[in-house]
């Protein structure tokens, strides 16, 4: 399954995951941004990048717009 991951301009990245993928996402984060990811609730009702479940959490690498 290809992950979808929702980018905005200038190349950030926010990925919505469930509690159990939640350290996957914020390793991709890092790795390819090398910089400490963004972690918040999420704020809109989709499935989790990894798997079905719902997505509870955001995770974004630092400086996108998470609002």
């Amino acid at each position: 399954m290809s992950l979808l991951f929702l980018r905005e301009r200038g190349g950030m990245m926010k990925v919505y995951v469930c509690s159990q993928h939640v350290d996957k996402a914020m390793d991709v984060v890092v790795d390819e941004y090398e910089t400490f990811p963004e972690f918040e609730e999420a704020d809109i009702s989709t499935d989790c990048e990894y798997c079905e479940d719902n997505a509870a959490y955001m995770v974004a690498n630092t400086g996108s717009s998470t609002k």
